[in-house]
């Protein structure tokens, strides 16, 4: 049974085929059914109706229509993105306890076949038992689903007649749902960016908003961390972030902040760190951080905050740091009484505040360790009791102009293990005496020490235990002479930078004995050494491993500097002066791992000077001099594994001089002028070398043919590769098989070259590549040669911003199948093309800004794969149509898209045909026959008129000046209504009482015609013309005859008024003039009656009507 049904199934099912759009349930009681195509809808919400129908033998009705055309079913399954699978119940005749059989479902299966194919039309209707039909009831798409929007290519599927619940349903249902693709979710947002590789990580900056809904608003709940900073932001309504419960990080930096409303970050339960720094926050009310229970990190650095609300930071719980550096707040007291719940907070920062105080107020938290309170105006500590820094264990006073000593008493001390009071024209040693501070807690850089301080210190310092680290910063030191500080406790580490000393010998001459073998590190940056002795002799200090000399004027080094060092291991001489390096100022430094002697002005390296370094494992030679390598230069670096010689003036590599370094793993040559690289260049490394950098230098091609080796052929082991930006226009040209040879290469930068040729073999052995860019070349390269990315199968982000791309097609996209980043941002692309993204089925990330994408016909499926789709688009909203900057991709019409234009050309041709053949064969056999029956259809239309009459109360209004009252009233009135006329005179006719407007209004409406008696007078009176002006209007609101023109006097064309003109435009009939001589006035009175009469009597007498009645005033109309 079940293999004659799939037979039957894949056999006919290509002619039954239903457009839907949605995945629905087959085993849900409800069904799922697609949304309405609703044509006249402009890319609104289409939403998937769910119905549930009242009986399980309820019958659905469709209207179906004639589609045509037959679809192969894989043809039908490879276009497939949204399908469904429509499971109808058609049991209207059988009992619920009688499920259809096999052998009536194959009946059935075989009598919808027989039919033509069919295609949804639109129209749904459930009757119930009782016959009635029951309209479908519209619910809202659940959370997560896409709105379908109209596609070009609708997807197609069988229509499948089956019971709901019957066996072969879900075997049907299994089938095809392995058979489609996963669904695609809503991806891309109006004013966010996901991070490609960190889902969850929206960075919102530089987009100008000035309120967070329009960043938020369709930002998916599981994001946890968010960075809207660099906006125009001025305020945080309520529950400004509820639709992110995850969010974790929250960056409002620099932005337009001035107030938060209570409940701006309800809803936040899981925030952690919260930054609004740079705003321009002046108070903190209560409520403003409601919700925040898990916060651990608050940044307020730069507002011009000057309170804080007791009650402020109260919701807090978990806070630990809190930074409220750069605001204006007066004293700490108001501070410790908004922090005095804060049970966990362990870093306080008041620095660069106004604060003159330390109290009143309570004492600050226990848990607090770290108090910042530099650059503020704190000099006679004001406010300070034994339990205000209580807790405390590192506190920073620099800079607040403390004077005297004695104002520390009042202050507990003890408890402090590193107090900083740089900047303050403060008396240390009297400091020492007074209070109960710890000496070995004290920070002495920055202080004043006067003759003889560094020895006072050391006194200071005596004591049983070891001094770890010695900071001799910003104490204005000029010299140190032999046994400076020989009177000090042992120390691990000396550090006296930021002075003025001009010489430090051979630094073992400073210390004692026992200092000697306990210094590890020595710290002199900031000052104006000028040269490096010999130090060949001199005192060893066996632990030294770490010494720097950065930041000097050192210009020479002499032979053995460091020979008082032997187990130095980190030595720092970049930022100097230095022009020449001793070929034995190296010696004795076998245990160096990294020497730093970048920024100097060293022009020549000698062969030997690094002979002794056979454990260096990074040498740094960055922005020197170095113009020439010479052979064996490196040679005794058997262990370098990092070479940085970017920023010289290197132009040519000879083929040994990469000699003496066999397992170099980085070499940066970037920002050289480097004009060509050879293969032998790099064969004493070949076999390690991993990543090379030659941005910046001086390559360049201009012919695709090679004149040499490849130059990487040998670089099987390279894994980054940076070329990009080469001076001064670019390579311009890669030649044929440039890349031969990196097998393993996974990263490669050729961006800002200005590439005018890419041969299609360029990239073939690079197989191994995750990471290409060739952005910026849009003044050279344009569309990509066919087949240049065929071997890039594991090729995941390939940026291709502003090269100049035109079209996008399969022979260049079509083996990226893992490619998950692509960036096209300003290329000159009108459309990103179907069979492409078909092919990326590992797509998640796609940038299209600035590309002048067209509104046509062929990106309706662009539209609907913007909205549809698992792949991040950046900022899909923002993507106009062209130069039409009004226009979106979005949500341009795609109405005409689908219009069958061959069915409204057949439509609206076949009618016409038919009747031109028709209508000689009807006029020929029943001409007299249609002649009788129109005279029929005008006695009835005349008969309908009469019953309109029995509506007014007047059979005309008469509307005259004064000044012709004499000849209505004897002439006029006299003649009409001695025929029966029902005429509305003002005089007689009129309400008193109401206003002459209201009169004027009714008597026109209520009579069937207006007679105007025109003269001049009549012409120049407002009155009149109000008559007229409504005659006039309800002659164009009704279009029928209503207004009669009685002309008493000759009136030229320029004296008759704008009515008249209008009058003889629209309608050229029923113009009487009054003849003044006695034989032509009966002609007129018979003329004036007609046309009052207009509608009665016989069809002869209206045809006379028509003839008799008609003139046109002022043109030589037939006198009466």
């Amino acid at each position: 049974m079940i293999t004659s049904f799939f037979f039957l199934f894949f056999i006919f099912s290509p002619l039954i085929t239903l457009s839907l759009s949605q995945y629905v349930s087959l085993f849900s009681p409800s069904y799922f059914l697609p949304p309405l195509p609703l044509s006249e809808q402009r890319g609104g919400p289409q939403l998937p109706i769910r119905v549930k129908p009242p009986h399980l033998h309820s019958l659905c009705h469709l209207n179906l229509h004639l589609h045509h055309g037959l679809h192969s079913l894989r043809n039908i399954f490879s276009k497939i993105h949204w399908s469904t699978v429509l499971v109808v119940t058609r049991n209207a005749s059988r009992t619920k306890d009688q499920p259809f059989s096999s052998k009536s479902t194959t009946r059935l299966l075989h009598e919808l076949l027989q039919t033509r194919p069919l295609q949804l039309k639109g129209s749904l209707a459930f009757p119930d038992v009782r016959g009635r039909r029951k309209q479908p009831r519209m619910t809202e798409p659940a959370d997560g689903m896409a709105w379908p929007r109209p596609s070009r290519s609708s997807p197609f599927l069988p229509l499948l007649l089956l019971p709901a619940r019957h066996p072969l349903a879900v075997l049907v249902a299994v089938t095809v749902m392995v058979m489609l693709p996963p669904p695609a979710l809503p991806y891309g947002f109006r004013n966010c960016i996901e991070a490609a590789w960190a889902p969850g990580v929206f960075r919102c900056i530089q987009r100008y908003l000035e309120s967070p809904g329009p960043a938020v608003s369709d930002l998916p709940p599981r994001a946890y961390a968010l960075n809207l900073s660099h906006n125009a932001l001025r305020l945080l309504p309520p529950a400004s972030f509820a639709r992110l419960p995850h969010l974790r990080s929250l960056d409002l930096a620099y932005n337009r902040l001035q107030s938060l409303a209570p409940g701006a970050f309800d809803g936040l339960g899981e925030l952690l760190a919260l930054d609004l720094s740079y705003n321009r926050l002046a108070t903190l009310a209560d409520g403003v951080f409601a919700g925040l229970g898990n916060l651990s990190s608050l940044w307020l650095r730069r507002n011009p905050l000057s309170s804080v609300s007791p009650g402020a930071l109260a919701p807090l719980v978990n806070l630990q740091c809190l930074s409220l550096r750069g605001g204006r707040l007066g004293g700490l007291g108001a501070v410790a009484e908004a922090v005095k719940g804060l049970g966990r907070l362990r870093a306080l920062d008041l620095c660069c505040n106004n604060l003159t105080a330390l109290g009143p107020g309570p004492p600050l938290p226990a848990s607090l360790v770290n108090l910042q309170l530099c650059n503020n105006s704190l000099g006679g500590l004001l406010g300070a009791s034994p339990a205000t820094l209580r807790h405390v264990r590192t506190l920073d006073l620099s800079y607040n102009g403390i004077s005297q000593a004695e104002a520390f008493i009042p202050l507990r001390l003890h408890n402090l293990s590193l107090l900083h009071l740089s900047g303050n024209p403060l008396d240390v040693f009297r400091l020492l005496e007074v209070s109960d501070i710890r000496p070995h807690s004290l920070d002495f850089s920055g202080l004043v020490l006067g003759e003889g301080g560094v020895d006072k210190v050391c006194w200071w310092l005596l004591g049983p235990r070891a001094l770890w680290r010695l900071k001799l910063q910003h104490n204005r030191l000029q010299k140190l002479p032999n046994g400076t500080l020989a009177s000090c406790p042992v120390l691990k580490e000396l550090d006296l930078s930021y002075n003025r000393l001009r010489w430090v010998g051979c630094v073992g001459g400073l210390l004692r004995g026992e200092q000697q073998g306990e210094l590890a590190v020595l710290t002199v940056e900031h000052n104006l050494l000028q040269r490096l002795p010999s130090c060949r002799g001199a005192t060893e200090l066996p632990h030294l491993y770490n010494v720097s000399f950065r930041y000097n004027r050192i210009l020479t080094i002499g032979p053995r500097a460091f020979a008082y060092a032997p187990a130095l291991r980190v030595l720092k001489l970049n930022i100097n002066s230095l022009a020449r390096l001793d070929r034995e100022a190296l010696r004795g430094l076998r245990n160096l791992t990294e020497l730093r002697l970048d920024n100097n002005l060293l022009t020549d390296l000698y062969p030997g000077s690094f002979a002794d370094l056979g454990s260096l494992r990074t040498l740094n030679l960055r922005n020197n001099r170095v113009s020439v390598l010479f052979p064996g230069v490196f040679g005794g670096l058997a262990s370098l594994q990092t070479l940085d010689l970017g920023g010289n003036n290197l132009r040519h590599l000879a083929s040994r001089s990469l000699l003496g370094v066999p397992i170099l793993r980085k070499l940066y040559l970037d920002r050289n002028r480097l004009l060509e690289v050879r293969s032998e260049v790099f064969a004493p490394v070949q076999a390690t070398l991993g990543v090379l950098d030659l941005q910046a230098n001086n390559l360049q091609y201009i012919t695709q043919r090679q004149r040499q080796q490849p130059p990487f052929r040998n670089l099987s082991r390279l894994y980054d590769l940076k070329m990009q930006a080469q001076q001064p226009y670019g390579l311009k040209v890669l030649p044929h098989h440039f890349f031969q040879g990196l097998v393993g290469l996974q990263s490669l930068s050729l961006s800002q070259n200005k590439l005018l040729a890419i041969p299609a073999d360029v990239f073939q052995d690079l197989g191994q590549l995750k990471f290409l860019t060739l952005a910026d070349s849009s003044n050279g390269m344009q569309d990509l040669p066919d087949g240049v990315f065929r071997n890039l199968g594991n090729l995941h982000t390939l940026d291709l911003e502003n090269v100049g791309l035109h079209s996008l097609t399969l022979e260049v996209f079509g083996n990226l199948s893992r490619l998950r980043v692509l960036k096209l941002a300003k290329n000159e692309l009108k459309t990103f093309n179907y069979s492409v993204a078909s092919r990326l089925p590992s797509l998640r990330y796609v940038d299209l800004r600035k590309c002048p994408l067209s509104c046509t016909c062929d990106n309706t499926w662009l539209q609907s794969w913007l909205n549809n789709s698992r792949v991040q688009v950046v900022y899909p909203y923002n993507y106009t149509c062209g130069l039409h900057h009004h226009a979106y991709v979005y949500s341009f019409d795609t109405r005409v898209c689908f219009l069958d234009l061959g069915f409204y050309l057949f439509t609206g041709t076949v009618p016409v045909v038919l009747l031109l053949l028709v209508v000689p064969v009807v006029y020929h056999r029943a001409y007299w026959r249609l002649k009788y029956h129109w005279y029929l259809l005008r006695c009835w239309v005349n008969q309908q008129w009469r019953r309109e009459e029995e509506r007014y109360v007047y059979d005309s209004f008469v509307s005259y000046n004064s000044a012709d009252e004499s000849w209505v009233l004897q002439e006029l009135v006299p003649e009409l209504e001695r025929d029966s006329f029902r005429l509305c005179l003002h005089h007689r006719d009129f309400q008193p009482g109401r206003s002459i407007i209201d009169n004027i209004v009714d008597a026109v409406y209520n009579s069937r015609k207006t007679v105007c008696v025109v003269s001049r007078s009549y012409l120049r009176s407002e009155w009149c013309s109000m008559e007229v002006q409504l005659a006039s209007y309800r002659l164009l609101d009704e279009r029928r005859d209503v207004l009669v023109l009685v002309l008493l006097e000759d009136v030229g064309d320029a004296e008759l008024s704008a009515y008249h003109r209008m009058r003889r435009v629209l309608l050229r009939r029923t113009y009487l003039r009054w003849p003044p001589e006695p034989p032509a006035q009966p002609l007129f009175w018979a003329r004036l009656k007609k046309a009052l009469r207009w509608g009665e009597g016989s069809e002869e007498e209206v045809e006379k009507g028509l003839v008799a009645g008609t003139g046109r005033c002022g043109e030589g109309e037939e006198q009466a």
